[in-house]
């Protein structure tokens, strides 16, 4: 089965409807290294995308382009049908971008809960009110729905800073849930789990509401295959092949690159 080296050609249409994000021809550099080199493809709305390659290939970069984190030296981006190209991180967050970073972001002396309620208010209307919010208040009921969701009810009112490692995951991907997310960046969210706690990460990733699209980067194919439908593999800054996890996990060229046997 052949699995071509693109999702888009050069004469592709415009954006559909359908997608929630496009690249095209995304290029960015840092001096004269080229960590991501002319990317194209696309990610239907509610999609499920793993983005993998070994180290160096360049994933994490395309996710800082993608979220505005690093502007793209070349190329576009397109978050549901508009260019994002040149617009700040923030105001990506305020359209419905979201990721988790492959080290913790996590207010370590507050109570799981208290990071989760930053979170629901930090993307709300009114977020710079500072008035402590009643019990009532739709924020805390968003909270609670959080927790409930990343199961941590047990240990909401605990500090993070005595979570395991794979509650503090949890607990970054209920911040990242926050405000009804349209697609979420998740990066190596099992790097240090333990086998139980990937297996909590699986069966998490699985009940996210279905219109909830997300891409994954991660290095344990035994995660990253389980939870998507379609794979996008990067070897030296550009995509080398797309496929289904399936096509992928068969693929001798794809075994070769993380064995390090493939040259380009």
């Amino acid at each position: 089965m052949t699995l071509v080296s693109s999702d888009l050609s050069p004469t592709a249409a415009p954006i559909a409807t359908g997608n929630a994000l496009e690249l095209e021809g995304v290029t960015r550099a840092f001096g004269a290294l080229r960590a991501i080199d002319d990317v194209s493809f696309s990610v239907a709305a509610g999609e499920r995308r793993a983005v993998i390659g070994a180290n160096g290939a360049g994933k994490t970069t395309l996710f800082n382009v993608i979220t505005g984190d690093f502007p793209a030296t070349s190329g576009r981006v397109r978050f549901f049908g508009e260019d994002v190209t040149m617009v700040p991180a923030f105001d990506r967050i305020r359209m419905g971008l979201r990721r988790t970073y492959q080290s913790s972001l996590l207010f370590r002396n507050l109570t799981v809960r208290d990071n989760l309620f930053l979170a629901v208010r930090g993307v709300a209307r009114g977020r710079f009110d500072f008035r402590r919010a009643r019990a009532s208040h739709p924020s805390q009921a968003a909270t609670d729905e959080l927790l409930e969701r990343v199961r941590l009810q047990s240990v909401a009112d605990r500090p993070v800073s005595s979570l395991s490692h794979g509650q503090q995951r949890q607990l970054e991907i209920g911040m990242a849930l926050a405000g009804a997310p349209r697609l979420i960046l998740f990066d190596e969210p099992a790097a240090g789990l333990s086998p139980a706690e990937r297996r909590e990460l699986v069966a998490l990733l699985r009940a996210l509401p279905e219109h909830m699209g997300f891409i994954i980067i991660e290095h344990d194919l035994d995660i990253a295959l389980r939870v998507v439908e379609r794979v996008t593999v990067m070897h030296n800054g550009r995509v080398f092949k797309h496929g289904t996890p399936q096509e992928i996990e068969s693929d001798s060229e794809v075994a070769a690159i993380y064995m390090g046997g493939h040259r380009q």
